[in-house]
Protein backbone atom coordinates (compact mmCIF):
# COMPACT_ATOMS: atom_id res chain seq x y z
CA UNK A 1 0.00 0.00 0.00
CA UNK A 2 1.06 3.93 -0.87
CA UNK A 3 1.96 6.30 1.96
CA UNK A 4 -0.82 8.62 2.39
CA UNK A 5 -1.17 12.29 3.33
CA UNK A 6 -4.52 13.05 5.39
CA UNK A 7 -5.82 16.77 3.66
CA UNK A 8 -8.61 18.77 4.57
CA UNK A 9 -11.03 21.11 2.47
CA UNK A 10 -13.42 23.16 3.86
CA UNK A 11 -16.55 22.96 1.75
CA UNK A 12 -20.22 24.21 1.39
CA UNK A 13 -23.42 22.62 0.87
CA UNK A 14 -23.33 22.47 -3.03
CA UNK A 15 -19.94 21.46 -3.10
CA UNK A 16 -20.65 18.37 -0.47
CA UNK A 17 -23.64 17.66 -2.43
CA UNK A 18 -21.52 17.56 -5.56
CA UNK A 19 -19.06 15.04 -3.89
CA UNK A 20 -21.66 12.67 -2.02
CA UNK A 21 -23.09 12.24 -6.00
CA UNK A 22 -19.27 11.11 -6.66
CA UNK A 23 -19.42 8.42 -4.16
CA UNK A 24 -17.31 10.10 -1.78
CA UNK A 25 -14.49 9.44 -4.12
CA UNK A 26 -13.49 12.79 -6.17
CA UNK A 27 -14.02 16.66 -5.78
CA UNK A 28 -16.42 18.25 -8.93
CA UNK A 29 -14.96 20.13 -11.53
CA UNK A 30 -13.48 23.70 -10.78
CA UNK A 31 -15.74 26.34 -11.87
CA UNK A 32 -14.57 28.81 -14.54
CA UNK A 33 -13.10 31.49 -11.99
CA UNK A 34 -11.75 29.06 -9.83
CA UNK A 35 -8.32 28.32 -11.21
CA UNK A 36 -7.15 26.27 -8.36
CA UNK A 37 -8.34 24.17 -5.97
CA UNK A 38 -6.34 24.20 -2.82
CA UNK A 39 -6.80 21.52 -0.08
CA UNK A 40 -5.05 22.22 3.24
CA UNK A 41 -2.78 20.48 4.86
CA UNK A 42 -4.46 20.64 8.99
CA UNK A 43 -7.74 20.53 10.14
CA UNK A 44 -7.44 23.29 11.98
CA UNK A 45 -7.20 25.97 9.29
CA UNK A 46 -9.82 24.23 7.49
CA UNK A 47 -12.22 24.79 10.39
CA UNK A 48 -11.19 27.95 10.67
CA UNK A 49 -12.19 28.69 7.03
CA UNK A 50 -15.15 26.89 7.08
CA UNK A 51 -16.05 28.65 9.98
CA UNK A 52 -15.16 32.16 9.19
CA UNK A 53 -15.81 32.42 5.63
CA UNK A 54 -18.20 29.75 4.88
CA UNK A 55 -20.51 30.20 7.70
CA UNK A 56 -21.31 33.69 7.18
CA UNK A 57 -21.70 33.46 3.39
CA UNK A 58 -23.01 29.84 2.99
CA UNK A 59 -25.14 29.63 6.40
CA UNK A 60 -23.21 26.32 7.06
CA UNK A 61 -19.68 25.24 6.18
CA UNK A 62 -18.46 21.76 6.48
CA UNK A 63 -14.68 20.29 6.45
CA UNK A 64 -13.61 17.15 4.72
CA UNK A 65 -10.87 14.60 4.84
CA UNK A 66 -9.11 12.74 2.76
CA UNK A 67 -6.00 10.38 1.92
CA UNK A 68 -3.92 11.23 -1.39
CA UNK A 69 -0.80 9.04 -2.22
CA UNK A 70 1.94 10.55 -0.82
CA UNK A 71 4.37 10.37 -3.74
CA UNK A 72 2.22 12.25 -5.74
CA UNK A 73 1.71 15.25 -3.82
CA UNK A 74 5.19 15.59 -3.87
CA UNK A 75 4.88 17.90 -7.25
CA UNK A 76 2.60 20.73 -5.28
CA UNK A 77 4.48 22.97 -3.33
CA UNK A 78 3.46 23.99 0.45
CA UNK A 79 2.25 27.46 0.13
CA UNK A 80 2.01 29.34 3.00
CA UNK A 81 -0.61 32.37 2.90
CA UNK A 82 -1.19 33.79 6.42
CA UNK A 83 -0.14 32.45 9.84
CA UNK A 84 2.20 29.83 10.53
CA UNK A 85 -0.63 26.93 10.17
CA UNK A 86 -1.99 27.98 6.97
CA UNK A 87 -0.42 26.00 4.58
CA UNK A 88 -1.95 24.85 1.52
CA UNK A 89 -1.72 22.85 -2.11
CA UNK A 90 -2.15 24.58 -5.17
CA UNK A 91 -3.89 21.86 -7.26
CA UNK A 92 -3.99 23.93 -10.74
CA UNK A 93 -7.83 22.65 -12.18
CA UNK A 94 -7.00 21.15 -15.21
CA UNK A 95 -5.08 18.34 -13.39
CA UNK A 96 -8.02 18.00 -10.84
CA UNK A 97 -8.93 15.10 -12.76
CA UNK A 98 -5.92 13.04 -11.83
CA UNK A 99 -5.42 14.17 -8.40
CA UNK A 100 -8.94 12.75 -8.05
CA UNK A 101 -7.60 9.53 -9.07
CA UNK A 102 -4.77 9.16 -6.39
CA UNK A 103 -7.47 9.98 -3.65
CA UNK A 104 -6.94 6.37 -0.96
CA UNK A 105 -10.47 5.57 0.11
CA UNK A 106 -13.49 7.83 0.84
CA UNK A 107 -14.01 11.51 1.63
CA UNK A 108 -15.36 11.72 5.03
CA UNK A 109 -17.12 14.76 6.59
CA UNK A 110 -15.24 15.61 9.85
CA UNK A 111 -16.97 19.21 10.66
CA UNK A 112 -20.11 21.05 10.43
CA UNK A 113 -20.02 25.11 11.39
CA UNK A 114 -23.83 26.66 11.31
CA UNK A 115 -24.69 30.41 12.43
Amino acid sequence: MNDTTFLYRPVNQAELDLIAARGWRAFPPRLPEQPIFYPVLNEAYANQISRDWNVPYYGVGYVVRFAVDSKYLGQFAVQNVGDAHHNELWVPAEQLPEFNQHIQGLIEVTATFQR
